[in-house]
């Protein structure tokens, strides 16, 4: 069975987050962007000391692509440090995009 994700990484030295949605186990997914798979000019290039703050399993990739969309569209780092303190509101984002 095929798993997807939307994935959280954070650079201390930016003091930012980047969020994404993958395919790929998101330790993988972090592992390539800090060989800078993706290339040396994406945002994940400007640091190297990414680690894996958050990832919340779906059931599809598109499930995946619109919590991403909205996690993104809060523009809040409070959301997602909320997301990892008080796990039902990742179960509500899982509902509300299924």
């Amino acid at each position: 069975m095929d798993k997807f994700y939307t994935y959280i990484l954070y650079s201390k030295k930016l003091d930012k987050f980047y969020i994404g949605a993958t395919r790929l186990s998101p330790i993988i997914r972090k592992e390539r962007h800090l060989l800078e798979y993706y290339g040396n000019s994406k945002y994940t290039a400007r640091a190297s000391d990414w680690i894996l703050y958050y990832e919340i399993e779906c059931s599809t990739f598109t499930q995946a692509l619109k919590i991403e969309n909205h996690i993104k569209r809060m523009k809040s780092k409070s959301y997602i440090k909320n997301l990892v303190q008080y796990p039902e509101m990742t179960t509500k984002l899982l509902e509300n995009h299924s």
